[in-house]
């Protein structure tokens, strides 16, 4: 079954992210992986803190992503799965593409911001040729009308 992967983070284009990928899931047959990465520079702290503020932030991503899982089940009949990685955000998208076989597209919301689309789409448009499923960048001010639309 191929998956749409979408990155769970606390950006506001996440939302339209999660809501294309569920919608599309749903619509061709597929699955959706969810995936969020921990950086490293959370916990440069004593080890035993370290630790704590490592389960505490996986504790919120299963709380965060629970929210949207339910809108998933219930609103489009898709089951999600949650990965939670911890390293660069870019590097550890990247390697989790390489090591599931079955993530067949790869959906990024974009900001709305003066100052660009965010630094992960930034980061991936630039490694997108080398990549070896395709992209979607969801504009994050899209209705969810015009996403239903669309997908």
């Amino acid at each position: 079954m191929r998956k749409f992967l979408v990155v769970l983070d606390d950006s506001r284009e996440c939302l339209n992210a999660m809501r294309f990928a569920a919608m599309r899931a749903s619509k061709t047959g597929g699955g959706v992986e969810v995936l969020s990465v921990i950086p490293p520079e959370d916990f440069n702290h004593w080890i035993g803190v370290g630790d704590i503020m490592r389960e505490e932030a996986r504790e919120r991503i299963e709380v965060h992503f629970e929210v949207f899982a339910k809108w998933m089940r219930d609103r489009q009949g898709v089951d999600p799965e949650l990965v939670i990685r911890e390293g660069q955000p870019a590097d550890e998208i990247i390697a989790q593409i390489q090591e599931d076989p079955d993530i067949g597209v790869l959906v990024l919301g974009a900001g709305t911001d003066k100052k660009g689309p965010g630094p992960l789409v930034t980061q991936l448009t630039r490694n997108a040729g080398t990549l070896s499923i395709p992209i979607t960048i969801v504009p994050g001010d899209l209705s969810k009308e015009r996403l239903e639309a669309i997908t």
